[in-house]
């Protein structure tokens, strides 16, 4: 049994990952901001992270053998966790996510070969540039500006913590049903039921994803098996484009997908992209955790969200009531 603090935890795999930790035994504690209440027997602090007084105040004198951390997104946030949790865990893992390697947001990406899954050091935290003094708390900067954010908060995490540190990159997680709650599967599901066309580049190339339970399996596995550090990929095997994601809806829904290319400027719908945006989990598989492979779960989920999608909302009243 292990002392886990998560940071978050209250929505999508966050949440699935508090049920497997309780599930297993472990001594769980969640911290929020109180939005959301975890289940029954998982302890509730609640504190705003960005708030240094109020977090330490929250953590009193509590100790953690991991803390997971689900909502980190700058250098600030992550430098007052550092000095939150010193001398409070031995272990940390912050959730990332595969935006590090975006090559529009950081040239350092653009220069890899084109094609290639890439590997955990073309973004070497130890040596990302911080800068503090960027306006991280302005929200609209920050959402412009959010895969910077995840490098320099995980620099500052392997640069100044005082605990073992391990980052998990996410690939785009895709759950079924409800428990979606970007709605970026449901937006292909709505349009492709609807005959409405989807805008894509007029050359889509592949990326990756992962299942929200197995991300959750692998977020257990780090904070309470694994002892490594520094970055690790998360990603199911298989390279999969937007246009194969429609095929498995259509399948499903009987309706064919339709296509606009966009116009320079706008806005592709979710998971077109025009350039390679794929990452390789090799080093996962080299520490022992083995993923699934997208083609295998990708159905299930999008049967899911297919049934949440045709569901009538809880207040619609049936037609014998």
């Amino acid at each position: 049994m292990r002392r886990v603090c998560v940071i978050g935890g209250s929505r999508y795999f966050g949440k699935l990952l508090v049920q497997r930790l309780k599930a297993e035994g472990h001594r769980v504690t969640v911290l929020n901001r109180g939005s959301s209440t975890p289940p029954d027997g998982v302890e509730h602090l609640v504190a705003d992270r960005d708030d240094e007084r109020a977090l330490t105040t929250a953590l009193a004198s509590r100790c953690f053998d991991v803390v997971i951390d689900q909502v980190c997104y700058t250098p600030v946030q992550a430098a007052i966790a550092v000095r939150a949790f010193r001398g409070r865990t031995d272990r940390y893992v912050m959730t990332s996510t595969i935006e590090v390697y975006d090559p529009d947001t950081a040239a350092a990406i653009s220069a890899l070969p084109p094609g290639e899954p890439v590997p955990e050091d073309a973004v070497d935290p130890a040596s990302w540039p911080v800068d503090m003094e960027l306006p991280w708390h302005d929200a609209a900067y920050l959402e412009a500006h959010y895969a910077e954010g995840k490098r320099q908060a995980e620099a500052v995490f392997t640069r100044q913590g005082s605990f073992a540190f391990a980052a998990v990159r996410s690939a785009h997680v895709l759950g079924g049903g409800a428990r979606d709650f970007t709605g970026r599967l449901d937006h292909y599901i709505q349009h492709i039921i609807q005959g409405k066309p989807l805008a894509v580049h007029r050359r889509v190339l592949p990326t990756v994803f992962v299942h929200d339970g197995e991300l959750a399996d692998l977020l257990l596995w780090a904070a309470t098996t694994a002892d490594f550090t520094g970055p690790l990929n998360a990603c199911s095997d298989g390279l999969i484009d937007v246009r194969a994601l429609c095929d498995v809806i259509a399948a499903q829904t009987g309706r064919e997908p339709t296509y606009r290319v966009t116009v320079a400027g706008e806005e592709a719908s979710p998971f077109s992209f025009d350039h390679h945006y794929a990452m390789s989990n090799a080093r996962a598989g080299q520490l022992g955790f083995a993923f699934s492979r997208t083609a295998d779960w990708l159905p299930g989920v999008v049967a899911e969200a297919l049934a949440a999608a045709l569901s009538p909302p809880p207040d619609t009243p049936s037609l014998t009531s």
